[in-house]
């Protein structure tokens, strides 16, 4: 052993063994960290910890990115029995007072949390007021279990019956022809449970009530093809844009063309329906707004867009128009202007899925190509740009829920599945999977339980992803019926 460092550690012992008195005459206590002894015990200090934080985020901080991305995709049940577990142990640990289990989809769930009285994880000091065992979280002297009141009010608080959306369609139909184009609109759903599919030169009639198919329009004889269908919304009359520009209006009824509307000059691949007001968007980048109970001479020519409209959609007040095209850009029309009110540039690509809300008045939502594959809110009643994320494919079509804050997204390249939002949290409440080709049409039932989805794959496929959670005791959609396809 080195001599000097030998010294040093016996002048160290000798005067760890100097008392007090002695020490301080020394000067050995100034230059020391610790002046006094305190034993061999390690009392660590916990006086600026914020117990709730640290509780609600030490599952969160252990796991791995991969975990928290299966952790998203776990069923129901397994989320809420452990927000009840979480609940539970808050009530036990911190005193939360937590007496009804959260929803573990709720948006405000972590705000909630954080908001939370802080208290002490050790207490060490002794109450002087008895408190009454019915009280807060006390327990019953004569209760046999061991959790506090508040805990057995949480424990014994109902549930909701857990949601399931099935991963598989519960009816498949064939749909040759069913053209694999971005630009077209080929399928709409009535309110009379009609739906109606345009296959090459034809359009067919679907019924939802018994399963009843019949062919409503062949264009073959003039050498013209369907690229849009739109039903209006007391679903008595469907209107079938064509490849060479025209826009005809039949009677599904009857089975009958009650008129065709000219003024485009190439194909007119969206359709809008405002009342009796009809909105066309055509390749020639012109929207054209016609009323079909007046002559054709009266018309209004929207001209905003710079290549091919593919999307339109009118808002649920009818008084505004949001169209899209593929020059990337996303416009907002009134009824009495023939300009845009609005503008919005953000998408990098196409925008065909367009979708106002009918929760939230002025919330738009729309959906990005290929090159953008984004979803992103509007406020348009401000022209603030709200929420967007990345949805990692294209974008092809979008509908909101009747019933919920809910949305649904159809996507192509790469992808092909279908997306269920919940709003405005951007959380994936399902993904479901079966088209090969890209899910370039959507339409929603008018129950608002069911959708149908349409792709190059010549398939529509359906599925039961929205529920009546304003309307739980109505009678079941009449699609519930049919036997499902596997």
């Amino acid at each position: 052993m080195d001599q000097e460092y030998e010294r040093r550690l016996l002048r160290q012992i000798n005067h760890q063994n100097l008392p007090e008195g002695q020490l301080a005459k020394s000067g050995y206590a100034a230059c020391s960290p610790v002046s006094i002894k305190s034993g061999d015990r390690f009392i660590p200090t916990r006086a600026g910890s914020n117990w709730s934080i640290n509780f609600h985020y030490a599952n969160e901080n252990c796991r791995s990115p991969s975990q928290n991305h299966r952790s998203k995709d776990s069923s129901a049940d397994t989320g809420k029995d452990a927000v009840a577990y979480a609940a539970l142990l808050r009530n036990e640990l911190l005193g939360a007072g937590i007496e009804t289990v959260p929803d573990p989809h709720t948006d405000d769930r972590r705000h909630a949390v954080l908001s939370q009285d802080t208290h002490s994880l050790f207490k060490y000091t002794v109450q002087s007021k008895r408190v009454p065992f019915d009280s807060g979280n006390e327990v019953s002297p004569y209760s046999l279990s061991p959790l506090s009141n508040k805990s057995h009010k949480l424990l014994r608080s109902p549930r909701k019956p857990a949601r399931k959306i099935s991963k598989i369609p519960f009816k498949v139909l064939d749909a040759p022809e069913l053209q694999d184009d971005f630009y077209l609109n080929l399928v709409d759903w009535s309110a009379g449970n009609l739906l109606s599919v345009g296959l090459g030169a034809c359009v067919y009639l679907w019924s939802a009530c018994t399963s009843q198919v019949t062919r409503l329009c062949d264009l073959s004889v003039d050498g013209d093809s369907v690229t849009s269908v739109c039903w209006n919304e007391r679903g008595s009359l469907v209107a079938v844009g064509t490849h060479k520009g025209f826009v005809q209006i039949w009677d599904a009824a009857a089975s009958r063309k009650l008129t065709c509307l000219e003024g485009h000059s190439a194909r007119v691949g969206a359709l809008a329906w405002n009342g009796e007001q009809l909105s066309s968007g055509s390749r020639d980048r012109v929207i054209l707004q016609r009323d079909i109970r007046t002559p054709p001479s009266a018309e209004r020519r929207l001209q905003g867009h710079r290549q091919e409209v593919c999307g339109l959609k009118w808002s649920p007040d009818h008084q505004h128009l949001a169209s899209g095209g593929n020059d990337n850009k996303l416009l907002v029309w009134n009824s009495s202007s023939l300009l845009p009110v609005q503008q919005y540039s953000d998408h990098l690509a196409a925008v065909k899925a367009i979708a106002w809300s009918p929760h939230q008045h002025g919330l738009l939502a729309s959906g990005g190509g290929t090159a953008d594959r984004c979803l992103r809110f509007w406020n348009t009643l401000t022209g603030q740009a709200l929420q967007s994320t990345d949805t990692g494919s294209q974008v092809c079509n979008l509908a909101w829920s009747k019933h919920a804050n809910e949305l649904v997204s159809t996507h192509g390249y790469s992808q092909n599945q279908i997306l269920v939002w919940k709003y405005p949290s951007l959380t994936q409440v399902a993904k479901l999977t079966g088209h090969s080709y890209r899910v370039l049409y959507l339409a929603v039932s008018p129950d608002g339980e069911a959708i149908v989805t349409g792709a190059g794959d010549e398939t529509l496929r359906f599925w039961n992803v929205f529920s009546k959670t304003r309307c739980t005791k109505e009678s079941k959609s009449v699609l519930n019926l049919f036997t499902r396809i596997r």
